[in-house]
């Protein structure tokens, strides 16, 4: 168990099936994208770590860029998407991965497809590390997804709670 400000979180997936996950999922996606150059759009600040891990198990090349959005305070979803930091290669034409490390009520994710689309994207998929299924109340299920979770709140591998626990190579849920 660890303690992040007032919450306690308890082990959930370890370092070693994120890692075994990641790998599956970096074949998967070579295999989608086999003679394609996609541009992999990471969503941060969460995405930064899965992303950095995905990338290396991608045998095609690709093109990585970052974008930041926010939907979340604390423990909650706002329901109302900020995008903060926009995308500066032009995607018009262009095969699209949008990278997530969480979708839970899809709020984010359909903000995203809609702006993409409107951008004259070739095709768009969607890669994430976690997914809440029982959460997802928008948009469509994610194309690659590296664990179904419950509706529960979880930390580490780049995900925080008010900033903290990113750094952790597990990821913990809340007690």
């Amino acid at each position: 168990m660890i303690k992040i400000l007032d919450k306690e979180f308890i082990p959930y997936i370890s370092d070693k099936q994120i890692r075994d996950r990641i790998k599956e999922m970096g074949s998967e996606i070579s295999k989608e994208y086999a003679d394609k150059k996609p541009l992999l759009i990471s969503v941060l600040n969460g995405s930064f770590i899965f992303t950095a891990d995905l990338i290396r198990t991608i045998d095609t090349p690709v093109e990585v860029s970052f974008i930041r959005v926010a939907s979340y305070q604390a423990l909650q979803t706002t329901g109302k998407v900020r995008e903060i930091l926009g995308l500066k290669e032009n995607v018009f034409g262009r095969d699209i991965l949008i990278l997530e490390d969480i979708v839970d009520t899809g709020t984010t994710l359909e903000h995203l497809l809609e702006a993409f689309k409107d951008l004259g994207t070739k095709t768009i998929k969607v890669a994430t590390l976690l997914h809440k299924p029982d959460a997802q109340q928008k948009a469509e299920k994610p194309d690659f997804v590296g664990f179904e979770i419950p509706n529960k709140f979880v930390v580490g591998y780049g995900l925080d709670y008010e900033g903290l626990g990113r750094e952790l190579k597990e990821i913990y849920q809340l007690r």
